[in-house]
């Protein structure tokens, strides 16, 4: 079948699959003499495939990761389980990040007065400068490892009367 079909087919539209073949997360159609791809059943369940897991979000990289573990009768289940748990991780952040902007969108609607006077604090904050990025979060301090010959069984504290 044409790229056409193919792409009705599949759900995945023409400018798709060429794109897909370009970047080589699929391999390149068969081609008849005059020039025009044909694909296959094989082709079509590959780009049914994608179509899929582009409906559930995965970038790009991520759907080349799934295509080979797809294709790698010899997987293990626990990748292709890691590569969908850090996309439902990216998916809960952006939420997070979406809940948060709605938040502040409704208060600044809140703030405003919606009449026909000029002023308005959805602009007024639009026009104020970014505040400056959060600092990422510092990691505990990791104790230096025992050297060699060390005792490394924890020291305790002098007892105090009697107490430890």
């Amino acid at each position: 079948m044409n790229i056409g079909d193919a792409a009705k087919a599949s759900g995945v539209s023409a400018k798709m699959i060429r794109y897909y073949e370009d970047t080589g997360l699929i391999p390149p159609a068969a081609r008849t003499a005059s020039g025009y791809r044909v694909y296959t059943d094989k082709d079509l369940h590959m780009l049914r495939f994608i179509r899929r897991a582009r409906d559930l979000g995965f970038s790009v990289k991520d759907i080349g990761a799934l295509l080979s573990l797809w294709q790698d009768r010899e997987r293990q289940s626990a990748d292709v389980k890691r590569v969908a748990l850090a996309h439902v991780d990216a998916l809960r952040q952006k939420i997070r990040e979406l809940d948060d902007m709605a938040s502040t969108l409704e208060t600044l609607a809140a703030c405003c007065h919606g009449n026909d006077r000029p002023d308005c604090p959805i602009l007024s904050e639009l026009e104020a400068p970014a505040p400056p990025p959060a600092p990422p979060p510092v990691p505990p301090p990791v104790p230096p490892p025992a050297s060699e010959g060390s005792d490394a069984r924890p020291r305790r504290r002098p007892s105090v009367n009697g107490r430890p």
